[in-house]
């Protein structure tokens, strides 16, 4: 079955220089899974697909689907990993603000998606499917159940590490706020996707375009989030 490669345009993270054949065979596998399930998600919908088919399609048992993806939903969701990850290490990194940090890891998320548009040959056919892709998720109840089980996730993880910058428990009311500040700016980057992703912008005009709301987005909460990571603990 021949698949899209759905996963150029989600930050990657970096191949081990010592990655040895069994785990290169892991890594491509569960990029094929995804993709494969992708495309068959978006042809048929999310609901008239079962895994075993998806498993069938490559090659493979659903038990093996299943080692690599907890469930259906993360399948085609499943940025949020890497999205924890980078903003885990961002926001440790007391050398720039929460808010730079996340606006980091923002840009080069956009950044992977816009030059994946531009890389193919026909750009109006790829934003189409990003489209698509974003219809969706947004027409299906149980993938937006698991965008929202994935943002508090998020949520929880930047409060944590939030908390420690500020010396501060993750239960208090201020890392908690801040956290969901600072993921809120994913929802203004996916949103003003759906406003500027069109075949009349260029992926660079795509980019700046919505670069151009996020840094609008962060430049209201960034005050705020200064004054927390800056304020002394509560007694």
């Amino acid at each position: 079955m021949s698949t899209v490669d759905w996963t150029a345009w989600r930050p990657q993270t970096a191949v081990p220089q010592a990655e040895g054949l069994r785990e290169q065979k892991k890594r491509l596998l569960r990029q094929r899974l995804s993709d494969t399930a992708t495309e068959m998600f978006l042809e048929r919908g999310f609901d008239a697909v079962r895994v075993s088919e998806i498993a069938r399609a490559c090659g493979v048992s659903e038990k093996t689907v299943f080692n690599y993806f907890p469930t259906k939903e993360s399948l085609i969701l499943d940025r949020g990993e890497s999205t924890m990850t980078a903003l885990r290490a961002g926001l440790a990194d007391t050398d720039h603000s929460a808010v730079e940090a996340a606006l980091r890891i923002l840009s080069d998320e956009l950044r992977a998606m816009t030059s994946w548009i531009a890389a193919q040959d026909d750009p109006n056919q790829a934003v189409a499917m990003i489209r698509r892709f974003g219809a969706l998720t947004r027409s299906t109840p149980s993938l937006r159940a698991y965008h929202r089980d994935m943002t508090d996730r998020l949520v929880t993880a930047a409060a944590e590490v939030l908390a420690r910058r500020a010396r501060r428990s993750p239960d208090d009311p201020e890392p908690q706020i801040a956290a969901t500040a600072l993921l809120g700016l994913w929802s203004i980057q996916f949103q003003s996707l759906g406003r500027h992703l069109d075949a009349a912008r260029t992926a660079t005009q795509i980019h700046e375009a919505v670069t151009a709301d996020v840094r609008r987005a962060a430049k209201l909460i960034d005050t705020g989030l200064t004054s927390f990571e800056g304020a002394a603990p509560a007694r």
